[in-house]
């Protein structure tokens, strides 16, 4: 099964949360937070705007997004928990 995001919509695999302190203290699950970065698997055309036009969409497969904690909805492929929200909900790109 694949997902094609629709409109401004961005399919992301988030970042894996750390499992262990700095310290090297091992986190129980209810003490990790959620992830607040991943990477754009897919995205959608963009935008439909009045003339007809698509306003593009601004991120790529491959670039790592940063998104605020509770954006967008999770979604699980093949056993894989993703998260799909709209560009406007994204709070910016990670340089490389």
């Amino acid at each position: 099964m694949s997902v094609r995001p629709l409109e401004d919509r961005i399919l992301i695999k988030p970042v894996e949360p750390e499992t262990k302190t700095a310290s090297g203290l091992f986190l129980p699950e209810s003490a990790k937070e959620r992830p607040m970065q991943g990477t754009v698997v897919a995205t959608g055309p963009g935008t439909l705007l009045e003339n007809g036009d698509r306003a593009p969409v601004h991120v790529k497969k491959g670039d790592t997004v940063v998104y605020g904690k509770y954006a967008g909805t999770e979604i699980e492929i093949k056993n894989v928990t993703h998260v799909i929200m709209r560009e406007s909900e994204l709070l910016g790109v990670m340089a490389k």
